[in-house]
């Protein structure tokens, strides 16, 4: 099985440590009566500085650990899990396990995953990037970040404080199967968060960039100057009547619109019939020239892996071509509950990217919308997962004659899904990656904005 070493400075515990509490931990399942078992081992730190006008407000560090196991006596199913790396805590922890799985009831489709789908060997997918700084350094670098939002504007006369946060950790998967496998992780990330003032007017606005590496992140003076930049547009926001209009989501925030076809074909909801996506398989979802991917294996991708949580092999695959939706996202189990196979996609998707044959500029997405709606900040989280209605709160600027003439505030912009998602006119090439589903600015021909 492949494995990355990692050296044993950076965290609590060597790699080959994690193996054998996850072997120690198979074996007490074993050896009480367990008929099959998984684990996963974990350990990990980060470090969080948060700089409010130029002083220090919270330097957070922290050191985690913790194993979780699942075991199946039959068909009955018990987990127990501790931060307790002790050989009397994990023979502890085992031993609650199975004496919950004797007091549950069967479930037939409880169990591992399918032996011939588990991963034999798995790419590197560079996803471990140690970032060596100082305390002193990371307090400087979250200055920068603050002190370029500040120079931006003179009406920025305020600060929620920029953060810079150190994340690595590493963890092993193995089961009864003789499956083990397991890699280091690290994600850090830059955010600031400025206040501007004008008059009676008070305006906020953010920005931050998250990577594996970081060297891939943006500058610290970059973030800041956008945050500024971003809270002084705001200033002078207006209410606008109710209307039906174009809305154009701004990238950072179309990425929800993916999380919401992926929530409503996943499959806990789908299984549970809570979802507006039952039977969608085959079915024109979106409009005909939309594209969503599943790209597991971008190397340094913010939610690449070589396996999902049950130890399945990952692929690349096209959830949806041409608006038709491909398949599911399922785990084993919910994969058993709907008589399906596993598609790797216990514990969540992998890098989802949502495109269209011809993606446009920003300018070219506002000239094609005309006059409507621009989104930059989505509040609250109003969607009906089994109708796909839609009503969330929103902030940002409307749009006329393809320009942005003022910023606007106290709306609501509501739909339906299914609607949304055919209503889909353009796509922008701004793609911004902050996790797991990607696309550029979406372009939808006509919600419902209420205004005051």
């Amino acid at each position: 099985m492949n494995t990355l070493s990692v050296s044993n400075s950076r965290f609590s515990y060597p790699l080959s440590t994690l193996q054998q509490i996850a072997r120690d931990i198979l074996k007490h399942a074993q050896q009480g009566g367990a008929t099959a078992c998984e684990t996963n081992v974990s350990d990990g730190f980060g470090q969080t500085v948060t700089v409010r006008q130029s002083a220090v407000e919270t330097i957070e560090y922290n050191r985690d650990k913790g194993l979780s196991v699942t075991v199946y006596i039959g068909q009955k199913r018990g987990n127990a899990s501790t931060s307790d790396f002790s050989p009397q805590a994990i023979s502890d922890t085992v031993a609650a396990a199975l004496s919950i799985a004797r007091y549950t009831a069967d479930d037939d489709c409880a169990g591992l995953a399918d032996a011939e789908l588990l991963a034999q060997d798995y790419p590197q997918l560079d996803l471990y990037y140690p970032w060596e700084l100082s305390v002193e350094e990371v307090i400087e670098l979250a200055k920068q970040c603050e002190q370029a939002a500040y120079a931006v504007d003179k009406r920025i006369t305020n600060s929620e404080g920029a953060t810079v946060s150190v994340s690595e950790s590493q963890f092993i998967y193995a089961n009864s199967l003789g499956f083990m496998g397991g890699y280091p992780l690290s994600r850090h990330s830059i955010s600031c968060a400025m206040i501007a003032e004008q008059g009676d007017s008070k305006q906020r606005d953010y920005w931050y960039s998250v990577a594996r590496d970081a060297v891939d992140l943006e500058t610290a003076a970059s973030i800041g100057q956008k945050a500024g930049a971003r809270s002084a547009a705001r200033l002078g926001a207006r209410k606008i009547p109710t209307c039906e209009a174009p809305v154009l989501f701004e990238a950072p925030i179309a990425s929800s619109l993916i999380g919401h076809f992926a929530s409503a074909v996943s499959g806990g909801n789908l299984y549970r019939k809570s979802s507006f996506l039952l039977d969608s398989i085959g079915q024109q979802v979106f409009a005909p020239d939309i594209q969503i991917l599943e790209l597991p294996h971008i190397h340094k991708g913010l939610a690449s892996g070589a396996f999902d949580d049950d130890g399945v092999t990952t692929v690349a695959r096209k959830v949806v071509e041409n608006g038709i939706v491909q398949g599911y996202f399922l785990g084993s189990y919910s994969a058993r509950k709907l008589g399906m196979r596993t598609t790797g996609n216990a514990g969540g998707t992998h890098n989802l990217i949502m495109q269209n044959a011809a993606p446009m500029d920003f300018n070219a997405l506002l000239k094609k919308m005309g006059t409507g709606l621009l989104v930059t900040e989505l509040l609250g989280h109003g969607i009906n997962a089994v109708t796909g209605d839609y009503s969330r709160g929103a902030s940002g600027y409307w749009v006329e004659k393809g320009e942005i003439a003022y910023p606007v505030e106290e709306i609501t912009i509501a739909g339906n899904l299914q609607k949304m998602f055919q209503g889909i006119q353009a796509i922008g090439n701004d793609v911004i990656v902050h996790g797991s589903k990607q696309c550029g600015s979406v372009l939808i021909d006509r919600m419902t904005i209420a205004g005051g």
